[in-house]
């Protein structure tokens, strides 16, 4: 079975965080914002509650690799975060753009479009391309082989393959779509908002890379002590 007919692309992002302006005016392109932040947002950040993306952005601050076996790394990767989560407010992961337009929380870990969302409802806030690195996602779309009603399924996956359909997805999330030919179906300014259109110093994005199972279990340690 061809990999085409079993799973799609549909739509793909970055996760960094935003910054209140009205709290904060000084520089956010660094991950230390999250990680080793300023007094006027110590006690006012929203982490995503997603391990993955907390280490993985935890590991590009340290400029170490993600999945590292290196006990002095993941020494430092817990030592960090332990540190950090002394400064964070809370763990929200579905409420992580309505914390910022309250603004009870002035820095937030998030999705760029949700971030794109946020800002539009009337945050005043700024989406950072940290020096260090972000985290790059792709969302797929895919068909189990045991899936009910797989004739309906498939007939849906080609409909989200059709530009027209798929960038109206994209106008309402505020991602990308993972297919071409959307451009001319766009909203205006959702070719210009910048969670999505990066500064052309930003650095490359990362994915969240699985590990081996030795690896992850120091990770899950890691995450239950930061969630305690």
């Amino acid at each position: 079975i061809l990999l085409k007919e079993t799973a799609i692309p549909y739509q793909w992002g970055s996760t960094s965080f935003s910054v209140s302006r009205d709290v904060f005016g000084g520089d956010i392109r660094t991950m230390g914002i999250i990680f080793d932040p300023p007094d006027e947002l110590k006690g006012k950040i929203n982490v995503l509650d997603s391990q993955g993306e907390v280490i993985a952005m935890a590991s590009l601050y340290l400029g170490i690799p993600q999945c590292t076996s290196d006990r002095d790394q993941l020494q430092a990767l817990d030592e960090l975060l332990q540190g950090a989560k002394e400064n964070w407010a809370s763990f929200n992961s579905d409420g992580a753009k309505d914390v910022l337009v309250s603004g009870d929380a002035a820095v937030g870990m998030i999705w760029n479009g949700f971030g794109a969302k946020a800002r539009a409802e009337g945050a005043n806030i700024e989406y950072s391309y940290p020096r260090e690195g972000l985290v790059v996602w792709m969302d797929n779309v895919v068909l189990l082989k045991d899936a009910p009603n797989r004739e309906n399924a498939l007939k849906f996956m080609d409909f989200l393959l059709e530009p027209e359909n798929i960038a109206a997805v994209t106008n309402y999330a505020r991602y990308s779509a993972g297919v071409e030919g959307v451009d001319e179906f766009l909203d205006a300014d959702l070719k210009s908002q910048p969670e999505s259109v990066p500064p052309a110093d930003a650095p490359a994005g990362s994915f969240v890379e699985p590990c081996d199972e030795e690896v992850q279990v120091v990770y899950n340690q890691i995450w239950t002590r930061v969630k305690q």
